[in-house]
């Protein structure tokens, strides 16, 4: 049977906190192999990163390891050399950098790092601070780059050097985390365009800094005016489901909104994969956002794949995206292609876990409902409102 789970969501609370541990010594120190060696000063709880934050390319941690960006936040100057000592962790490690602990402990330093799209975001201390400060700090820069540039990768970043440094430079102050809303800083800063990058060459200013300070950076709730006034109030409770199902090629579900049956038939070093989707059980909604993902075995030398809908991508790591989007009402989508397994292998042996994702606005597949939302202390009647989303979660289909 699937499993759905549903989450309440309402919007966040200005007085929300957080616990953190009381410093980083507390992660790090298990990595450590000589905790004589590194040279930290007294714990301090301030979230001060003193050096650099290298962006660096991981696509491939054994031949490539090319520093893409580099920002020195304080007037204390890191070394690059401690780039160097990160890799050569890494490849200690196994050479996947999305698999190393996000708290590093270098005879030097105190090193932070996040995995993104094939991106490394590195930060070093030498103090001793919390530690999920500097990991959240990494992570909303991955997540403002993504939002300002609509994506994250190599040559997004190297295309808008000027923004990256200008966002920096904003969220960060001399080793302390400044501002770090989307909202103020795009009325800081103008996200890239087209039409910016054409005055840019025409009128040589390649500054995109607003001249005036943002209404929202003295309001107690960063994310909202200090001045707000809207014509009405309005409540909407979010009622997120995800459905969480194991499908086998033995036995199939009869309650899951889609179905995807793939068809595997190997012989004389080839294989030849046929996918279907379709609707099985129509929600009364639109079924949008359709996604299987699926990991090539790695006897798999070659493969040829297309589709009759949507588009179909093969990345390096053989990891095959098939995006469907929604399914035409004149056709189901199919995939099918040819795979060419490694020499001295006449079958495919192991096969592919299809991962599956979809989104239903609208629709509670579960049946639960919002009877009655009293909201009081008030000076206006708010509305108040009700969305459903249903989408999948671990949702797996074995062939």
């Amino acid at each position: 049977m699937p499993v759905l789970r549903s989450v309440l969501s309402l919007p966040p609370s200005p007085s929300l906190s957080l616990s953190l541990p009381p410093s980083v010594s507390e992660i790090a120190s298990p990595l450590e192999e000589d905790r004589g060696r590194a040279r930290c000063c007294s714990a301090s709880f301030y979230c001060q990163i003193l050096g650099s934050l290298d962006v660096w390319i991981n696509a491939d941690a054994k031949t490539n390891r090319e520093v893409i960006l580099e920002k020195q936040m304080t007037g204390h100057r890191v070394d690059r050399s401690i780039c160097a000592w990160f890799w050569d962790y890494v490849l200690s490690q196994g050479g996947d950098s999305s698999k190393i602990l996000p708290v590093i402990a270098s005879p030097t330093h105190y090193l932070f790092q996040i995995f993104r799209e094939g991106i490394t975001f590195l930060a070093c201390a030498q103090v001793e601070m919390p530690p999920l400060m500097g990991i959240e700090f990494l992570c909303r820069v991955a997540d403002v780059l993504t939002d300002y540039l609509g994506g994250l990768n190599e040559d997004l970043i190297k295309d808008n050097f000027i923004i990256v440094y200008e966002l920096l430079d904003e969220m960060m102050d001399n080793g302390f985390p400044l501002t770090t809303e989307p909202s103020i800083l795009r009325e800081m800063i103008a996200p890239p365009n087209i039409v910016s990058k054409m005055l840019s060459v025409v009128t040589g200013k390649s500054s995109n800094v607003s001249n005036t300070l943002p209404d929202a950076t003295s309001s107690f709730i960063p994310w909202r005016k200090s001045d707000m006034k809207n014509a009405s109030n309005e409540v909407y409770v979010n009622l997120v489901e995800e459905m969480d199902a194991v499908v086998n090629r033995v036995k199939k579900l009869k309650s899951t909104p889609i179905y995807v049956k793939p068809q595997l038939t190997s012989d004389a070093g080839n294989c030849r994969i046929n996918v279907l989707v379709g609707i099985r059980n129509d929600p009364g909604k639109t079924i949008d956002s359709i996604t299987v993902q699926f990991q090539l075995p790695l006897c798999v030398a070659s493969a040829d794949l297309a589709s009759n809908h949507g588009t179909v991508d093969i990345l390096a790591d053989k990891t095959c995206n098939w995006s469907i989007g929604r399914i035409p009402k004149d056709k189901s989508p199919s995939l099918s292609g040819n795979l060419v397994l490694e020499g001295g292998l006449d079958r495919l042996h192991v096969f592919p876990v299809l991962k599956v994702g979809f989104k239903i606005m609208g629709v509670a597949l579960s049946g639960l409902q919002i009877d009655k939302l009293d909201i009081k202390n008030t000076p206006a009647r708010p509305y108040k409102g009700f969305r459903a989303l249903t989408q999948a979660g671990e949702y797996e289909v074995r062939s």
